[in-house]
């Protein structure tokens, strides 16, 4: 079966309905994986394979994205803040980018993976270590200067107004 052939007749409107379908998928995998090992080995455990699955991910999103949009070498702040709104996780939060100080800031207002916790009766997801690791990473595979630096993130969170807030600068 020709793929391309096979979703050039769905409307645009399904096929931004699809974005979100394949997100949501993509999101539940990575969920429903980390709770596997979370319930038979710990949150260590779990973190421990977290940090090392977004390390390898993050990068090769960031390298796609990048090259999707054709971002130039040394596309600074302003090509990271293309690239962040074409993750997955664009598709399935309420996050925000907001220049100032001549930083970035991308702060995530509402989170699927700490919502659906929360509704689980679940502790939340001590993310920031996974987080900087994700976040940093797909910075610097967009331009090796970006430095990305936590400024708000379970477990410690310093914004109560969000569920996490990270700050892009540029190193040089």
């Amino acid at each position: 079966m020709d793929n391309k052939k096979n979703l050039s007749r769905y409307t645009k409107e399904q096929l931004i309905e699809l974005i979100e379908i394949y997100s949501k998928n993509w999101l539940a995998t990575d969920g429903v994986w980390f709770q596997s090992v979370e319930s038979a080995f710990g949150m260590g455990e779990a973190m421990k394979h977290d940090a090392e699955a977004w390390k390898r991910f993050t990068v090769i999103e960031a390298k796609r994205i990048k090259e999707f949009l054709k971002l130039k070498d040394g596309c600074g702040l302003e090509g990271l803040a293309q690239a962040l709104s074409l993750r997955f996780y664009a598709n399935l939060n309420d996050c925000e980018i907001t220049f100032s100080g001549g930083a970035l800031f991308y702060t995530s207002v509402k989170c699927r993976v700490q919502s659906a916790r929360e509704r689980k009766g679940m502790p939340f997801h001590p993310c920031k270590s996974v987080g900087i690791i994700e976040y940093g990473g797909f910075a610097k595979a967009i331009d090796p200067r970006i430095r990305c630096e936590c400024v708000s993130c379970y477990p410690d969170v310093t914004d109560p107004t969000c569920r996490c807030k990270w700050k892009f600068t540029i190193d040089e």
